[in-house]
């Protein structure tokens, strides 16, 4: 069997400042922290990376890639179950990149790439979550005008961007850890599905959305 080869030094280090961002934050992690965490000079990291600025645009851009590919599949949504997925998915990008929800303010106040490009995303984002109310209510099964999905639409963006923010200030010292993923996925997701219970053409599509959610919860350990 041939031998896999190396993997390369810049997605090693790439790999391991995710790591290292998503537990402790992106603002408490230097390059010194990083060549250390990979037993490297700063010589070899500058190579590769040649600020911190970059190893952050490096994964901005990696989470980007992924999250457009994501809400690209809004429009595919045809029932309840297929939100909930879609839903959970969206999370479980966000939970991968975590840093980046977690000192958003801060990120964007400092760096001009993650400024205009994160726009973007938001305004996919809600456009995604747009396609999504419009698709259920094509096929009967919410109640909705307009107006109100373009309301809810923001809504759900609002809810989903800053999810993690809010658990983070709920458990600063547990949120962020891998310990908390599931918890954190599936709440937010939980919370973002409900805003469609008082939507749903009948009451019996009422009570199926509110077992889904129910089925869904998942209590600490």
């Amino acid at each position: 069997m041939a031998k896999k080869p190396p993997r390369r030094t810049a997605q090693r280090i790439a790999e391991v400042t995710l790591e290292l961002f998503n537990r402790f934050g992106e603002p408490n992690v230097s390059t010194t922290v990083i060549s250390a965490e990979l037993n490297i000079s700063p010589g070899n990291l500058y190579y590769h990376y040649p600020s911190k600025d970059a190893l952050v645009n490096q994964l901005f851009d990696q989470y980007e890639q992924a999250i457009l590919k994501l809400l690209d599949a809004a429009p595919d949504v045809q029932d309840t179950e297929d939100a909930w997925f879609f839903l959970h998915s969206l999370f479980e990008q966000i939970w991968n990149y975590r840093f980046l929800y977690r000192d958003l303010n801060n990120l964007l106040s400092g760096n001009r790439h993650l400024e205009t490009h994160f726009q973007r995303i938001l305004e996919r984002k809600t456009l995604a979550l747009r396609l999504m109310l419009e698709s259920l209510s094509s096929a009967g099964l919410m109640q909705i005008g307009p107006d109100s999905i373009e309301t809810m639409s923001a809504s759900m963006a609002v809810m989903v961007t800053y999810w993690l923010s809010y658990e983070y200030v709920r458990n600063p010292r547990q949120a962020m850890e891998p310990a908390s993923a599931g918890l954190a996925l599936t709440t937010g997701a939980k919370h973002v599905l409900a805003l469609l219970i008082p939507y749903m053409a009948t009451p019996e599509l009422q009570h199926h959305l509110q077992s889904l959610t129910a089925a869904y919860s998942v209590s600490p350990e």
